[in-house]
């Protein structure tokens, strides 16, 4: 019982990490400083849930929690987490705190879903098989969030295409304005790449533990990332090359067309998807 409420906490830890780092990946595309405090005071609730299980391991053990490469992963996360929160709150270094709990989450990740020899069996399968539905999961909330990307573009778009032909009447009316569409297909892409990064993350951990002949050149694999990579190319080409209009327009298009290549074909093509 007491060790089920342990893997409990232990796998809310990882969704309040997961989310501040999205909250962090928002402030660094737009700078928002809501986003930036209300991230920092998750950060602060993980540090205190890795505390907490790093005292009670070491209350268990005798020791100080480092002998092992999953001790170790786990002491290594805290550390990251500890300094970026002391660095944040001394000097302010803007993007720090984010870029440092990329690894961090990496770490504390790979620790969670691949157990040390202590926890029992039983417990190591739950939070593998947790791991997959967890992956899964973010997974088709990104796609969810590109899809509806993908319809704001479309109406951008026609809006674009009856205001060029200067056809007025109550379908023109009924559409929101070019800016508006323009913002919420970019605010969307700016939710679900973040998402699909965690998701691909969580997926890589648990194709090593239960995937014996896994291959990096899986053709889903090969696909996940390339669509990952055209829609970093979006906010990359929105945000620093500023971007705008129907070209960016057509850049989400062509994603999305990606996107679905690789749900429908290289899904079909995969070893293990």
């Amino acid at each position: 019982m007491l060790e089920g409420n342990f893997v409990r906490l232990n796998e809310l830890m990882i969704v309040l990490y997961a989310f501040s780092i999205f909250l962090y990946f928002i402030d660094f595309l737009q700078p928002n400083r809501k986003a930036n405090k209300f991230a920092f005071w998750l950060l602060s609730i993980v540090w205190g849930l890795q505390s907490f299980f790093l005292f009670a391991q070491m209350m268990q053990t005798g020791r100080f929690p480092v002998l092992n490469i999953s001790e170790g992963l786990y002491f290594y996360a805290w550390v990251l987490v500890t300094l970026s929160l002391v660095v944040n709150r001394l000097l302010r270094v803007d993007f720090f705190v984010f870029f440092t709990n990329v690894i961090g989450f990496i770490m504390i990740a790979i620790r969670t879903f691949a157990p040390s020899d202590a926890v029992s069996t039983e417990v190591a399968s739950q939070l593998i098989s947790e791991l997959l539905l967890i992956h899964i999961t973010m997974a088709i909330l990104s796609y969810g969030a590109f899809s509806l990307s993908f319809v704001f573009t479309i109406l951008y778009l026609i809006q674009y295409n009856l205001l060029k032909k200067k056809k007025w009447g109550k379908r023109l009316l009924r559409i929101q304005d070019l800016a508006k569409l323009d913002y919420m297909s970019y605010v969307l892409n700016m939710i679900g790449v973040p998402v699909l990064i965690l998701g691909l993350i969580l997926g890589i951990i648990w194709a090593y533990l239960k995937i014996p002949d896994f291959h990096w050149y899986d053709a889903k694999v090969l696909g996940s990332f390339t669509v990952l990579g055209i829609y970093c190319f979006y906010l990359y080409a929105r945000v620093v090359k500023n971007w705008q209009g129907k070209n960016i327009a057509f850049l989400n298009a062509a994603s999305f067309l990606v996107l679905l290549i690789n749900f429908f074909l290289f899904g079909s093509l995969s070893n293990f998807h």
